[in-house]
Formats: C-alpha cells, sequence, structure tokens
C-alpha cells in the first residue's frame, strides 16, 4: 500500500478535526484545589533553589498562605450561591460543586491550617549546635543509625520537603468528597495516600518504628486501592460509565438503552453488588473502620505527632465525604443492599473501637482506637440515609476533626529524655505538674467521650436523632452503650492525670512556640463553642447538607 493509501486511512480513522470538542474547566469553582496544587509546585522549586536556611520560613509561609488563599476561595464559591442554588458538576462531569463539597473542602482546610502550625513547631527538642530542630528527621533518605544521619543530625538539618508533600496530600483531600466518577475518586485517593505515606516515615525519633507505620500503611494502602480500582472495573462493566449520574440511572433502571460494547455485562447485577462492595471496602478502610482498621494503632503510632493528628482529622473527613457522596448519589437504588451490610461494620466499629481502647497503654494508640470507635458513631449517621443524616454527619467531622488535631498537639508537648513520653504511665500526675496542660488535654478527652457542654455531644446527639429518624433505633442503643465503654478509658486517662502522684522521674512539659499554642487553643474554642453553641453551625451544615446529581 502507499505511503498516500496510508495517510488517507490514517485521516478517515480520526474524523473530521472539528468533531474534538476542547475540554470545557471552570477554573474558577476548582479554584480551591487548584490553589493548594500551585503552591505544591511552586513549595518543590523553593526546595530546589533556595539556600537551606532560608527554606524553612518561605515554606511555611506559602503554606499558610495557600490554605488561607484556597478557604477564601471556598467562603467566594459559597458566598456566590455554589453551595445552594448554583450547584453544578464542573470540569467536564468530574467534580461536583455543591454544599457538601465546599463545607468539607473547608473543614479540611481549616483542620490542614490548625495542623501545619504544629508541623512547623521548633522549640520542644533542644537545640543542636545553635540550630532548631522539629519533629521531622534530618535527612529522609538516610538509612537510622548510618553516618550519613548522624552528620545530617550534628548539622542541625531539617527536611522542609513536608511542607509541599503536605500541600500536595491536602489538594488531594480537597478534590476526594467532589469527585463525581470514580476515575477522579481513584486519583485523588492516590494523590493524597502517597504523600501521607512518606509523611508517616519521616520521625524525627524512633526512626525505625517511623518507617515500619509507613510500610504498613503502603503495603496496606496499596491492598484497599487494589480493591477500590477492580470494584470500579466491575462497576463499569454494570453501567458502561464511571460518572455517578449515569450508574445511579442504570442502577434505577432508568437508562434501558446498553451499549453494544458491554452488551454481555451491562445490567448484570452480580458485577453491581461485588464492584460497589470492593468500592466501599476501599472507602472503609480510608475512615479505619472495623475490619479494615488493621493499620491505624500502629500507623498513629509510628507516625510523627503532627502528621498523626493532621492524618486522624483531615483523611477521615475526605473520605466520609466521599463515602457519602457514593450511598447518598450513586447507590441510593440499592440502598437494601448496602444498609444491612453498613449496619453490621457501624457496630463492630463502635463496640470493637471502645472495647479494645480500653486495655491499650500507649496514649496514640488509645486515640488510634478512639478514633476508630468514632468512625462506627459517624457511619450511624451515614445510615440514616434522610437529610438530616447528611448535614449530622458533616457537623460531626467539623467537630472531630479540631478536638484531634487538638489532642495531639498536646501529647508533643509531654516529653522525657527519649522525645515523647507516650507511655500512659508517664501521664501520672501530669494534673499536679503541669495544670493547665492537664485541663486541656482532660477537655479534649471530655469531648471524645461526648459528655455535654463539648462538641463531642452536639456531634453525637446529631447523629444518633438522625439515625433513630431513619429507622436505625438498635444502632443508637449500641452507639450510646459504646459511648459509655469509651468514656471509661477516657475517664481513667483524667484520674491518672490529677489523682495520681507524680514520679519523681517523671517527663516534662515543654514550653510551646505560639504556634502550637495557636493550634491547641482553637482545639479548646471550637470545641467549647460547638458545645455551647452549636445551633449555628447545625444549620449550616442542614443547608449544606444536598448533593447534586
Amino acid at each position: 500500500m502507499s505511503a498516500t493509501g496510508v495517510h488517507s486511512l490514517w485521516t478517515t480513522a480520526a474524523g473530521p478535526i472539528d468533531q474534538i470538542k476542547a475540554p470545557d474547566i471552570e477554573y474558577a469553582q476548582l479554584a480551591p484545589a487548584l490553589i493548594v496544587v500551585g503552591a505544591a509546585i511552586v513549595g518543590l522549586l523553593i526546595e530546589a533553589f533556595m539556600p537551606r536556611k532560608a527554606r524553612y520560613h518561605a515554606q511555611v509561609f506559602l503554606t499558610v498562605l495557600a490554605i488561607v488563599a484556597s478557604f477564601a476561595a471556598v467562603l467566594g464559591l459559597a458566598e456566590a450561591g455554589y453551595g445552594t442554588t448554583k450547584v453544578r458538576i464542573a470540569a467536564m462531569g468530574a467534580i461536583a460543586i455543591d454544599g457538601p463539597t465546599l463545607f468539607l473542602q473547608g473543614t479540611i482546610l481549616l483542620a490542614s491550617l490548625v495542623a501545619v502550625f504544629t508541623f512547623a513547631e521548633r522549640k520542644l527538642d533542644p537545640e543542636v549546635n545553635g540550630h532548631q530542630i522539629d519533629a521531622f528527621a534530618a535527612q529522609g533518605a538516610a538509612v537510622p543509625g548510618s553516618d550519613n544521619e548522624k552528620s545530617a543530625v550534628r548539622a542541625g538539618f531539617t527536611i522542609t520537603e513536608v511542607y509541599p508533600l503536605t500541600l500536595f496530600a491536602i489538594a488531594g483531600l480537597l478534590v476526594f468528597p467532589a469527585a463525581n466518577d470514580l476515575l477522579t475518586l481513584f486519583i485523588a485517593l492516590e494523590v493524597f495516600s502517597l504523600p501521607l505515606y512518606l509523611l508517616c516515615a519521616l520521625a524525627r525519633r524512633k526512626r525505625l518504628m517511623s518507617q515500619e507505620a509507613a510500610v504498613k500503611y503502603f503495603l496496606l494502602g496499596a491492598f484497599s486501592s487494589a480493591f477500590l480500582l477492580f470494584g470500579i472495573a466491575l462497576v463499569y462493566g454494570y453501567a458502561g460509565s464511571v460518572g455517578y449520574a449515569k450508574i445511579a440511572d442504570v442502577v434505577d433502571g432508568s437508562i434501558r438503552t446498553i451499549d453494544p460494547v458491554l452488551a454481555d455485562t451491562m445490567g448484570n447485577d452480580a458485577l453491581l453488588l461485588i464492584g460497589s462492595a470492593m468500592i466501599l471496602m476501599g472507602l472503609l478502610f480510608k475512615v479505619g473502620a472495623v475490619p479494615f482498621h488493621m493499620w491505624t494503632p500502629d500507623v498513629y503510632q509510628g507516625a510523627p505527632t503532627p502528621v498523626t493528628g493532621f492524618m486522624a482529622a483531615a483523611t477521615k473527613v475526605a473520605a466520609f465525604g466521599a463515602l457519602l457522596r457514593l450511598l447518598y448519589v450513586v447507590l441510593p437504588g440499592m440502598s437494601w443492599d448496602w444498609r444491612p451490610v453498613m449496619w453490621g461494620v457501624a457496630i463492630i466499629t463502635m463496640l470493637g473501637g471502645a472495647i479494645v481502647a480500653i486495655t491499650q497503654t500507649d496514649i496514640k494508640r488509645l486515640l488510634a482506637y478512639s478514633s476508630i470507635a468514632h468512625a462506627g458513631f459517624i457511619l450511624a449517621g451515614v445510615i440514616a440515609l434522610t437529610p438530616d443524616g447528611i448535614s449530622s454527619v458533616l457537623f460531626y467531622l467539623g467537630a472531630y476533626s479540631f478536638v484531634t488535631i487538638g489532642a495531639f498537639a498536646v501529647v508533643t508537648l509531654v516529653r522525657d529524655a527519649g522525645g515523647e513520653a507516650t507511655h500512659l504511665s508517664k501521664w501520672a500526675g501530669l494534673g499536679r505538674r503541669s495544670p493547665l496542660v492537664a485541663a486541656v488535654f482532660a477537655v479534649f478527652l471530655l469531648a471524645f467521650a461526648g459528655i455535654p457542654l463539648t462538641s463531642g455531644f452536639s456531634g453525637k446527639f446529631a447523629v444518633f436523632k438522625a439515625a433513630a429518624e431513619g429507622g436505625a433505633g438498635a444502632l443508637v442503643v449500641v452507639g450510646v452503650i459504646s459511648s459509655a465503654i469509651a468514656a471509661f478509658f477516657y475517664i481513667r486517662v483524667i484520674v491518672l492525670m490529677f489523682f495520681s502522684e507524680p514520679k519523681a522521674d517523671g517527663p516534662t512539659v515543654a514550653v510551646p512556640s505560639v504556634m502550637t499554642m495557636m493550634a491547641i487553643g482553637m482545639g479548646v474554642v471550637v470545641t467549647l463553642v460547638l458545645g455551647v453553641a452549636p445551633q449555628y453551625f447545625l444549620d449550616l451544615a442542614s443547608s449544606a447538607g444536598v448533593f447534586v446529581r
């Protein structure tokens, strides 16, 4: 065949040029995520070209500025009505801009801002050769205990790459609850997971435990991502689309036309059931629900404590947002299938987290099992399948984030010669040695326990009320029993702090810089305000609780 003949075949296969439609991207509506990605790229350039001495201040300033600018963009979109009257599907069907998206993005950004203050803390460890150091390894690539690491520590090096990594993670977290098709969901999951795997491995002290935590998180995370991706493939085979609205229409039976390429599989319910179950497994792994919780205690204990606080708050918010959108937008037509399963998951998560927490002797592991129990409480609101279910979950996520970051920020202050003193026996008598720190931690523990006049009580009351009205009264009974079990170990820590004799060789409480004080202060203020006067924020969550389809 002549060259011209081949060329004519190519052009005919491509078809007329005017049929290839240029993508239509609404940059203004995607601004919150784009600002953070742009700042992350600038952060990488700072690492490459700026002298080491100047990087820390430049990175902290850039990170805080990016988060504040992104939050301002979220407020601008909400003010313009994109959460209520102007809800829309942006980026050619990939991103949903609606009330839950903006509420969750705002919550993630505020929680990330508070977490970044704890990342930037450099007053807690003693100076090395006149250099201030933070919670992160001197040189991430150095083998623990090697000569390279020792020379990096002596030189007072600090890793400022954590800030661009954090910004990339935040960008993925912002897209995750807004994803309106399954491929965007998967890409966002990987974008925020990969930086978190790295951040978990960068603890300055207990390097080996930190790296072990990162490897466990990476392996189990890859496992859950594989389940999610396999589920996406099966659901695509069932519906002939990865778009949420199209899948929902096929599930409801309102689309009868079958794609000829997928004629053998489209409408096959086995594919839908197995595929949606696998996608749910991937999301339940991220929220830390039993039986997908195995990674949580080890990773929370081994990761640098500021990273633990960031993960515990922001990842949970994004993952529950994605779970809500999947169940309420894509799969409401098969609620008879998934509700009984989610009932079971919620019950074993609430009871499992609360009961196993009683046996813990490490404060970070205790907070990890506490976060597992809280995932169960939030699932009770998810199962409600009512508008109140959505708004109660949104409110609970906002309240929980600040309590969690505040509690982990307090953990960074209690120190002995080996760094943070996380064993519970070390906290005995803390109330006499440092009454203010112990009192603040007690406030956070009471909020976790759901004691009235704290945000924890308002959040639990909202999700349990929504669950009861949604016909899940038995779940509320289990939730109240789990809360009572959980209250035991929270109050046990308070009793240990205030009614035990301090040991002579006990830990000291380090005096932090303004950064950590602001993080803890914001945690206390939000905890008390949402506990004493929650109505405005409940109304805000209620007005934001309608998904676009």
